[in-house]
């Protein structure tokens, strides 16, 4: 396992829209050591979750850890939202010292390959939905502060 240097705002790698992860690099050497980078990139930045595209690989691969231990899920998505919404304070690796409220829905349901492959299928709420939504935002180019409706530690601006 390797840390791996996560990208910042501004930069461009991550406002791209990640690739799915074909059946084929399912099980795979570089699929595989991606996936324990990424575990040891969030782990060493004390995160709570990542997306490939913070390391500037823009696979549809998310990792995510509200207490459980890293979870790595392939291609995932959100099938379902509740209509209610719900206020929270977020933070990124991308965004350094950047904090703020965003709405996100407050249950989810979504689906996802485990790192063997096999289909998961799920119910989120509370953090979980939380963190696995704004992980899919990365995926599709997407980052926090582009939800934030209120900084509750905002940049700080360059004199």
């Amino acid at each position: 396992m390797t840390s791996r240097p996560v990208l910042t705002d501004p930069n461009d790698e991550l406002r791209k829209i990640s690739e799915k992860v074909s059946d084929k690099e399912i099980g795979t050497k570089e699929l595989d050591t991606l996936i324990d980078d990424l575990i040891e990139t969030m782990e060493i930045e004390n995160g709570i979750g990542i997306a490939a595209p913070q390391i500037g690989v823009h696979k549809r691969i998310i990792i995510i850890d509200t207490g459980d231990g890293p979870q790595a899920l392939i291609n995932p998505e959100v099938t379902a939202r509740s209509l209610r919404k719900v206020e929270s304070e977020e933070g990124c690796l991308s965004v350094p010292g950047v904090y703020g409220m965003v709405k996100r829905h407050r249950e989810i349901k979504a689906r996802a390959l485990d790192r063997h492959g096999n289909e998961m299928k799920f119910r989120a709420k509370g953090l979980l939905s939380i963190v696995f939504q704004h992980e899919v935002d990365h995926l599709d180019g997407v980052l926090f502060i582009d939800k934030v409706f209120e900084y509750t530690k905002p940049p700080k601006l360059e004199l």
